[in-house]
């Protein structure tokens, strides 16, 4: 049995504290080692803003597509039975257990010039390994089975009796999951669409070997910042992640916003 409210408090507190807020403290107060001054050229450099763009465009970018199709593979999933069905199931969750940097090298093996796929894209001009475009494929790799999870039960729990009650009512396809499909998985679907996009922003492994790292094109925030470190400049990587940290929980808070917005909408 659980231990009362106020022990269970604290440790939760505590274990946060230890895991959570001290890591982060350190970051904020290195950070405050460096001048107004200092630390606005660090984040504001060219290269430094050509990398936040490139990792937040593409994460969100890569979000919003698992979002869509990893909403279709759990509709697949559990609404239809197929042969190799335990094999796909399985397969979703192969990002899980390969180790990024794997990924990154299979995936740019297959994208290159001289991979499966590459060499039949490039001959019409598309290349997409060290490229933004294989960043975002990265991305959308590691990502899908955060939607796919987190959707898939809540399709699992929905009442089918609902369902057909609006199609025997004259509803079309459309209005059924508008209307009534939709507003139970919302909830879990934005859960799904900020867990992929978290995770994105902060992917390093799969995305180093993809991108091409080339500046002012294809290179990711945490790169720049792993650079600095190499450098020595310790407030100016914890600067840029301090930068990035501050936007990313922004960004939480409005869709944890509008998953709230969500819940309060279907339960009226």
């Amino acid at each position: 049995m659980l231990p009362g409210f106020h022990i269970t408090l604290g440790f939760s507190i505590l274990y946060l504290s230890l895991i959570v807020l001290i890591p982060l403290s350190a970051l904020v107060f290195k950070t405050f080692t460096l001048s107004w001054e200092q630390f606005w050229v660090a984040v504001t450099a060219p290269r430094v803003m050509a990398s936040y763009r490139l990792t937040f465009g593409a994460s969100l970018f890569a979000a919003i597509v698992n979002a869509v199709f990893g909403l279709l593979v759990a509709w697949v999933l559990v609404r239809y039975k197929f042969p190799g069905k335990r094999i796909v199931d399985a397969l979703v969750d192969l990002p899980f257990a390969l180790p990024t940097a794997v990924a990154g090298i299979s995936l740019t093996a297959l994208l290159a010039g001289n991979g499966w796929v590459g060499q039949l894209l490039e001959p019409h001009g598309i290349k997409l390994a060290f490229t933004p475009a294989g960043v975002v494929i990265a991305l959308i790799f590691i990502g899908l089975p955060f939607v796919v999870r987190t959707v898939q039960p809540v399709l699992e729990d929905a009442e089918k009796e609902l369902e057909e009650a609006a199609t025997s009512l004259g509803a079309t396809r459309l209005q059924t999951f508008t209307k009534v499909i939709f507003p139970s998985i919302g909830p879990a679907l934005f859960t799904g669409f900020a867990m992929a996009f978290a995770r994105a922003i902060g992917e390093y492994g799969s995305v180093i070997f993809i991108a091409g790292n080339m500046p002012m094109i294809s290179e990711i925030t945490p790169l720049i910042i792993i650079g600095k470190l190499e450098q020595y400049d310790y407030a100016g990587a914890t600067a840029v992640a301090l930068v990035m940290l501050v936007i990313s929980f922004i960004l939480l808070l409005v869709i944890n916003g509008l998953q709230a917005w969500q819940r309060r909408r279907a339960g009226a």
